[in-house]
């Protein structure tokens, strides 16, 4: 098995933050590799240290057997691309969008053309050439953004959450061109998540990330099947809960117990754990009006204060937690006992049937 590149006993530290502690991770070519983790865990920092584009602060990045210099550095990014979670488009149509990186490497304009037009008919977006990116949904414009980076033809491809905030439909067209790329391919490719579900069935393997610190790699039938231990980092975020799901009416029910049943989006049944990232919780002192299927009253019970976020618990028949930032906790004149309304969408609800 070819190492496509690695890092050994790395630290990345931003004045006394350390966004990475002693990561120590090969990554294999042609692989689909998921860095697993919820939001702070350095997902993000891993993968620009892989994109050269932040240093370590202690420890060696190898890329094809070659440790990563100063000297080497300009070169090496050519092989090595990062899709953002929120990308930057030119004001400009998809065509001239996609074909930015290539005009930058001087690529003939034939040779552009017919680049720009294989990797637009990959992303499904044949015939969106003179569209403007303004003018596209979400899903369209993450597309777009994986196309552009798709054209300059890399060794490795490096993807921020690239389905945060798209619905259902969507994140399965993206993990379609993801698995497309991988495959036809045979792009290397490290996806940043912390959707469970997506990392249990899209990569070959999974790095599970707490704090910074790599706590467990394997397939995900091995981290998965130790559940308990491996995603206690999710377990600390809250809301992780174990249920049954039932599919009523093409919408899957899971009831996790004290009267509290969840609607998701996926397709299970069973014996299931789902967990709801507290940062997909609209938290409000009233009841909203809105499209969301799961909406729950309570009371807070606990309260955190760090920097500018408030984190609460809020008994709801089950306990929540969620965070809202620290202006909109004193506009709402929230306290230990305030009654809330936590309103969450289906597809928030990830959702992974149990072994």
């Amino acid at each position: 098995m070819v190492t496509i590149a690695e890092l050994r006993n790395v630290t990345k530290t931003f004045g006394n933050n350390k966004a990475l502690d002693d990561i120590n991770l090969k990554i294999n070519e042609k692989e689909v590799l998921a860095l697993l983790g919820p939001n702070g865990s350095g997902k993000t920092t891993l993968l620009k240290v892989l994109a050269f584009l932040e240093k370590p602060t202690l420890g060696e990045v190898f890329f094809c057997g070659r440790k990563v210099t100063e000297q080497n550095m300009t070169r090496l990014r050519m092989e090595s691309t990062m899709v953002f979670q929120k990308t930057v488009f030119f004001d400009a149509s998809v065509y001239d969008n996609v074909a930015y990186g290539l005009k930058v490497r001087k690529i003939s304009r034939s040779e552009i053309a017919e680049k720009v037009s294989k990797v637009l008919k990959l992303v499904e977006l044949k015939g969106f050439e003179r569209r403007y990116v303004s003018q596209l949904s979400g899903g369209e414009q993450q597309r777009v953004a994986l196309a552009r980076a798709i054209a300059l033809n890399t060794r490795l491809l490096l993807l921020d959450e690239p389905t945060a905030n798209l619905d259902p439909k969507n994140v399965a067209n993206i993990e379609k061109v993801i698995a497309t790329v991988n495959g036809e391919l045979k792009t290397t490719i490290v996806i940043a998540t912390h959707n469970m579900f997506q990392a249990k069935n899209l990569p070959h393997r999974i790095a599970l990330l707490t704090s910074g610190k790599i706590s467990d790699t394997g397939t995900p039938t091995e981290v998965f099947g130790k559940l308990s231990k491996t995603l206690a980092s999710f377990a600390a975020e809250g809301n992780t809960f174990a249920g049954t799901a039932i599919a009523k009416n093409g919408i899957t029910v899971v009831n996790i117990g004290n009267g509290v049943q969840l609607q998701t989006a996926a397709d299970v049944s069973g014996d299931v754990s789902v967990f709801i990232s507290p940062e997909d919780i609209i938290l409000s002192s009233r009841k909203i009006e809105s499209s969301a299927r799961n909406v729950f009253k309570g009371k807070i019970i606990e309260m955190a204060d760090s920097d500018s976020i408030v984190r609460l618990k809020v008994d709801a028949g089950k306990t929540f937690t969620v965070q809202i930032t620290k202006q909109s906790f004193k506009e709402m004149k929230l306290d230990l006992g305030s009654e809330v309304f936590l309103t969450f969408k289906a597809s928030s609800v990830q959702t992974l049937a149990n072994p």
